[in-house]
């Protein structure tokens, strides 16, 4: 069995209004030493295909369904 864990985040630049929303309830809470906050989802899939092949599935799958990659970043981790 492997585990790929993708890592899917707007792409620097782009308007992230989940991470503004974050940033302000935290300084309104009294974090002050929040600098930024970027908001992004973890996706993790458990594969019956050996290592080499889950990789390029996986990066497959991200660049058709998973991520958009006009707006979006994602990094991939295979266990």
């Amino acid at each position: 069995m492997t585990t790929a864990i993708i890592n899917v985040f707007l792409k620097e630049g782009v308007l992230d209004p989940q991470g503004k929303a974050a940033h302000h309830a935290l300084d309104s809470l009294g974090f002050k030493g929040v600098k930024d906050v970027r908001i992004g989802k973890q996706i993790v899939l458990q594969l019956d295909v050996d290592k080499e092949k889950a990789e390029a599935e996986v990066k497959e799958m991200c660049e058709t369904l998973l991520a958009n990659t006009v707006i979006e970043d994602y990094t991939i981790e295979i266990k």
